[in-house]
């Protein structure tokens, strides 16, 4: 029995200093290339690449593979098998992450950035999902019984196949139209967009399902298939500026001139303009009032709201404080 304990011993002993030398030397190579950011999200497999060595050195010990039960080296193998398939997630996330940030440091056109970043997001899902569809099969595996069903099934697999592409018709469907959205560069994380008469961010895209944030700050969730079979308003695809409308309606008397010259005293004191672009017209006529249209440019969608608000507001005290005949009135004469 000293002899198992002592294995023992040594065993978590060494998983602790190989644990100890990889976090050293990432550290290191962390220190020598700061502008490399893989080596310091490769620390995060510490603790999985730990539960690798463990019961792999334990497998390979002669004195535990002869004292220990089948059913201890069973539960070691699929712990082993486990911590595989975490150390493999947490590689390929890592190494995503460290692309991601590249990209960022990088790239100057804010699209390309959230295309990469959507991009990358789903590709991390993909491979998740299909990591911890390996590594469960592989455990199954292991069990006897299990590979007795399986050789039984393989018989019937062109039918069980035909009845679970039947049965999994949406699930797959959502799959392929993630991958679409993804690739495709239809929406992106942080892109402005209308579903449905609701506006809104979207804040997450998943393999299955996408969430849009509202202005009130609820999460509108939407299958990822509406995205490729149903029309939609994507106002941040190409540029995320807009164009910002304010309809005033006035009395005829209204000094236009004057009230263009507002909006431009306005709009150069305004952080929210961009400085592109901005007018202001009379678009319309009614037998007691007329439409004036005035038109700016923001960087954002919120930016265009919010200019929308205070042109609005700044206009309309205008002329109620100096041109008040202007503002619309039922005439008795």
């Amino acid at each position: 029995m000293l002899r198992p304990l002592l294995t023992l011993l040594v065993t978590v002993a060494a998983t602790l200093v190989v644990g100890w030398v990889v976090d050293q030397t990432l550290q290191r190579l962390s220190a020598r290339h700061p502008e490399d950011s893989l080596w310091s999200l490769l620390r995060r497999c510490r603790i999985p690449l730990q539960l690798v060595v463990a019961p792999a050195l334990l497998l390979a010990a002669h004195p535990v593979a002869q004292l220990t039960n089948q059913g201890l080296r069973h539960a070691l193998l699929l712990v082993l098998l486990a911590a595989l398939g975490w150390l493999t997630a947490r590689v390929m996330a890592a190494a995503l992450a460290a692309v991601q940030i590249r990209y960022e440091s990088v790239a100057g056109d804010a699209s390309r950035l959230q295309r990469v970043r959507t991009q990358l997001s789903m590709l991390r899902r993909a491979v998740s999902a299909v990591i911890v569809a390996v590594t469960v099969a592989v455990m199954l595996l292991t069990f006897a019984e299990m590979r007795t069903i399986g050789a039984s099934l393989l018989a019937s697999a062109g039918i069980i196949g035909v009845v679970a592409g039947i049965a999994a018709q949406s699930t797959l469907g959502n799959f392929f139209a993630g991958l679409q959205i993804a690739f495709g560069d239809t929406v992106r994380i942080g892109d402005t967009v209308v579903v449905e008469t609701q506006q809104g961010t979207v804040e997450e895209i998943t393999l299955t399902y996408l969430v849009v944030r509202l202005w009130d700050y609820r999460r509108l969730i939407v299958p990822v298939s509406y995205f490729v079979s149903k029309p939609f308003e994507n106002w941040t695809r190409k540029d995320p500026g807009l164009l910002a409308v304010v309809l005033l309606h006035l009395d005829h008397t209204t000094p236009v001139a004057a009230l263009r010259e507002r909006l431009r005293e306005t709009l150069a004191r305004s952080p929210l303009w961009d400085g592109a672009e901005w007018a202001l017209r009379v678009i319309d006529t009614t037998p007691s009032t007329i439409v004036v249209r005035a038109t700016m440019t923001a960087r954002t969608p919120e930016d265009t709201f919010l200019l929308r608000c205070e042109v609005r507001e700044d206009l309309l005290g205008f002329l109620r404080d100096e041109h008040p005949q202007a503002l619309p009135r039922l005439r008795t004469d």
